[in-house]
């Protein structure tokens, strides 16, 4: 980036809206100012080229013929003084020639340079004249050339009279016009900007109330931005600032429901484990069975820590917004594969079922999903009991069933199941597998059930988790082949 960019990117809206007005019309200005000098220099010289045809033909009145009728001459006695009639002031001097019929000098000013133009099929004055630029002792002139007939009783012929003006006179009087024109522009410009800066002054005033409002809001204030006098303009922005600061209060939320869960959670079996090691020290217990209560006091801790920072996890998978596409048979097979010594040493008749399913979500998401539902199963099916899972399509989901062999869900305990903390009375349960797994299903804007499976004469022989996740649309970034 350029230093003029970096420069113009830090620039206040009041300061970009008079640049950008201001800089097209200072544009247009300049244009107009220009063109206006020239048509003003055209002006000066057509008023001013009169004077020199005036002068040149007044030149010609006093021209005679003379010598003899077989080589008649042009005669002309023209002082200086005949052109003072036509000189405006003193800033500007006035030069003449004449040339004869043979092209000779006759009167004048002989280094004048001489004319090698034409006369204009169709002018503006009914006279054979010609106007044009040149420069003369080193000064810039205006010539007027007139062929002027001249006959006498010795014969005709046809005279060239050069009569050439220094530029003074015209310059200022252009120069004047050029002055009096970028006094008016200058006059509209200021009016432009002082209007301009006082209508953005009174445009922003609403986003400088704005700015202020929220510049006033305690540290710990996230709620929605009230703002019913803001232009429209500013409506996106509001409503943009009250979602993000809606998903700032619901992350801050998270957290501090994480903190504090987490320092009531882990104060319990840190309790313990200081009775367990005291215990230990004074030997109340052997060394190995003292070692043995410690050490599942430490895997429960680490258990429930790493269940803690999987529901922290999900949170923070929703703030990164898009996932990427994945197949959702892959992951069950792999976390099945996975928790197979578990499934072996339980001797469970285990059944896995899988077709391709691509959904939109992020690997750990899915893996934590899975293993959660299929490790309360595994848990909670009797040894020799049937397992399966089955992952099939139905309409625009993708439908994984873990249907286990165990006693299901009693009625008293199922309005709290899905909540942390709240889970069932197995020993060593934290309560925060299905918390975890409904906060997953609901970040990849699916549904997840449990459902107790009953017999054909009555009774429960299983329970069915079954999890439905949208598909990912067709021509995803990604999708699976």
């Amino acid at each position: 980036m350029t230093p003029l960019v970096r420069h113009l990117a830090g620039l206040s809206m009041r300061s970009r809206l008079l640049l950008g007005i201001l800089l097209p019309v200072g544009l247009l200005v300049a244009i107009n100012t220009a063109s206006l000098y020239q048509q003003a220099q055209r002006a000066a010289d057509t008023a001013y080229d009169r004077t020199l045809l005036a002068s040149a033909k007044a030149i010609g009145e006093l021209l005679d013929v003379g010598g003899t009728p077989d080589r008649p001459q042009l005669l002309a006695t023209v002082p200086y003084s005949a052109l003072e009639a036509f000189e405006a002031d003193n800033r500007s001097r006035m030069f003449f020639k004449i040339t004869g019929f043979q092209g000779e000098m006759v009167s004048g000013f002989e280094d004048l340079p001489a004319w090698h133009g034409r006369i204009p099929d169709k002018g503006i004055y009914a006279a054979l004249v010609d106007f044009y630029d040149d420069t003369h002792r080193g000064q810039a002139v205006r010539v007027a050339v007139l062929l002027q007939p001249v006959s006498g009783q010795i014969g005709q012929g046809m005279a060239t009279i050069q009569v050439a003006e220094t530029l003074e006179l015209r310059q200022t009087l252009a120069r004047q016009v050029l002055v009096d024109t970028l006094w008016r522009q200058a006059a509209l410009l200021a009016v432009i900007a002082t209007v301009v800066w006082m209508v953005v002054q009174q445009a922003t005033r609403p986003v400088r109330q704005l700015s202020d409002a929220i510049e006033a809001r305690a540290a710990d204030d996230l709620s929605p931005i009230q703002a019913p006098q803001a232009p429209r303009e500013l409506a996106p922005l509001i409503a943009a600032t009250n979602h993000a600061l809606q998903r700032q209060a619901r992350l801050l939320a998270h957290q501090q429901r994480f903190v504090r869960d987490a320092s009531h959670q882990l104060r319990t079996p840190l309790a313990v484990l200081k009775v367990q090691v005291q215990s230990a020290q004074r030997g109340d217990l052997p060394p190995p069975q003292a070692l043995a209560e410690i050490a599942h006091t430490v895997d429960g801790a680490t258990r429930l820590a790493n269940q803690m920072l999987a529901l922290a996890k999900v949170e923070q998978l929703r703030q990164q917004g898009d996932a990427p596409v994945l197949d959702w048979a892959d992951t069950v097979r792999e976390v099945a594969l996975d928790l197979a010594p578990l499934v072996a040493e339980a001797g469970l008749d285990f059944e896995l079922q899988t077709m391709p399913a691509p959904v939109r979500s992020h690997g750990w998401a899915l893996r934590e999903l899975v293993r959660n539902l299929l490790h309360n199963a595994v848990k909670h099916s009797p040894a020799g009991g049937a397992l399966a899972v089955r992952l099939a399509l139905g309409g625009a989901g993708a439908r994984l069933t873990i249907s286990d062999s165990g006693p299901g869900i009693a009625e008293a305990l199922r309005p709290r199941l899905m909540q942390a903390f709240m889970g069932g009375d197995a020993p060593g349960s934290t309560g925060l597998g299905l918390a975890i797994c409904h906060e997953i299903v609901q970040q990849l804007g699916g549904s997840l059930a449990l459902d107790n499976r009953q017999a054909a004469g009555g009774g429960t022989v299983g329970l069915d988790a079954v999890v439905c996740l949208p598909l990912a649309v067709a021509g995803s970034d990604n999708l699976p082949a």
